[in-house]
This record gives structure tokens, C-alpha cells and sequence, in this order.
């Protein structure tokens, strides 16, 4: 994966091969998937629910019993999947994806009911002159956010006490980091590492998620 302070896209540096499926881990707690089209993985349950985020491509889950519930997920669309049921993944066309792991002990707002397909920028308004913030997961290793900026907000700059990526879901901004300026746009992502110097400055309208990984 691209190093700090670059503009990237997570989708881009994770390219599919033909007829295969690939994952590797991005960060702690968070693997990325590559499925080429007409690739599955076969269905499969963990002991811990976990939240995929579809960065591009199309896929279909299969939840499986009691009704062999099929859903699509689309690119900007998320869903939570419950521990301990059986689910398939099918690619309909080349797909990246990330699967983020939550642990028994985090925090999960309410907005989110496991199972069904979400877009994340559509989970927070826009305010008059307001940055708009959600905890999508909250747990002591990770925090997953969302953040709406309306037109002249942002974020003066800061350091967090952790890894983070920013994923820009709408609109434009300018991430400051160690210094330097970084236009960032819709369907792009921004690494930064612990400690390191950051701010957020909305160009128009704006709307990001922001996946931190904490030390324990």
C-alpha cells in the first residue's frame, strides 16, 4: 500500500487478476479483497461479526439460511455482517473490497442493522455551517467515523494516536499534512501515520470516513 502522506486509491493498488480472488491485510484488523468477475469466495461464518465496505465493482452476498437472502453491494455501499452466519460472496464484476474486523467489545451505532446495505455518505446530513460527525464502530483498537463538511468547515491541524485512512465519499477537500497540501476527491483515499500533523479543509461540500487504528 501506498506510504503516508499520498493521495491513493485503496482500489487501484489492489488490482484483480483474471479468475482469481486475492486479500492481504491493510492495516491491523482490516484486509483488503480483490475478486476478479465471476469469482466467489464459498460461504463461511466467523465467531465475530465484520463490517465490509465495497471500494469498487459489484458483488453479491448470499446470507444464506433460513430464506437464501441475497444482497448487492455496490461501490460506496457497506454492510455488517453477523457472527456466526454462513456467508457467500460472489463477484459480479471486478471487485475490491475491504472486510473489517469488529471485536466483541466495540461499539456499533444503532443506524447500522447487520445484514443490510447502507451507502456510507448517505448515513449523515449536511449542517449550515457544521461539521457533522458519526461513530460507525467504536471499540479500543479501532474507530471507524463518518464526517460531513459543509462549505468553508474543516479540521485545524491535529495529530491522532494512531494509523488512520481518510476515504473521501463526496465532494472535495484539501487534507494538510506535515506541512504540505493534498487535494483529495470522491472515491480517493489519504494514509497518514501516528503523530504526524494533519488538517482537514473542505473545498464545497464534503463528506469522508475515517478508519483509525489504535495501540492497545
Amino acid at each position: 500500500m501506498k506510504k503516508e502522506h499520498q493521495v491513493f486509491s485503496i482500489a487501484e493498488e489492489n488490482p484483480v487478476v483474471p479468475g482469481c480472488t486475492i486479500s492481504g491485510q491493510l492495516m491491523r484488523g482490516v484486509t483488503v479483497f480483490s475478486l476478479a468477475e465471476g469469482t466467489d469466495i464459498s460461504a463461511e461464518s466467523y465467531p465475530i461479526p465484520i463490517l465490509q465496505v465495497q471500494l469498487s465493482g459489484s458483488l453479491v452476498l448470499d446470507m444464506g439460511a433460513p430464506a437464501g437472502e441475497t444482497v448487492k453491494l455496490s461501490a460506496g455501499e457497506a454492510v455488517a455482517k453477523p457472527a456466526g452466519k454462513d456467508i457467500g460472496v460472489a463477484a459480479k464484476e471486478d471487485s475490491v473490497y475491504l472486510e473489517i474486523v469488529l471485536k466483541e467489545d466495540s461499539t456499533m451505532t444503532p443506524v447500522i442493522k447487520k445484514g443490510n446495505v447502507f451507502q456510507l455518505k448517505d448515513l449523515i446530513p449536511y449542517k449550515k455551517g457544521k461539521i457533522v460527525n458519526m461513530d460507525l464502530v467504536n471499540q479500543p483498537s479501532m474507530k471507524f467515523v463518518v464526517m460531513a463538511f459543509d462549505e468553508g468547515t474543516g479540521l485545524s491541524e491535529h495529530s491522532a494516536p494512531g494509523d488512520a485512512i481518510v476515504f473521501a465519499l463526496d465532494g472535495k477537500a484539501v487534507i494538510g499534512y506535515e506541512g504540505k497540501e493534498h487535494p483529495i476527491s470522491a472515491g480517493e483515499q489519504f494514509r497518514f501515520a501516528k503523530g504526524g500533523l494533519h488538517s482537514v479543509k473542505a473545498d464545497g461540500k464534503f463528506k469522508m470516513a475515517l478508519l483509525l487504528v489504535l495501540d492497545n
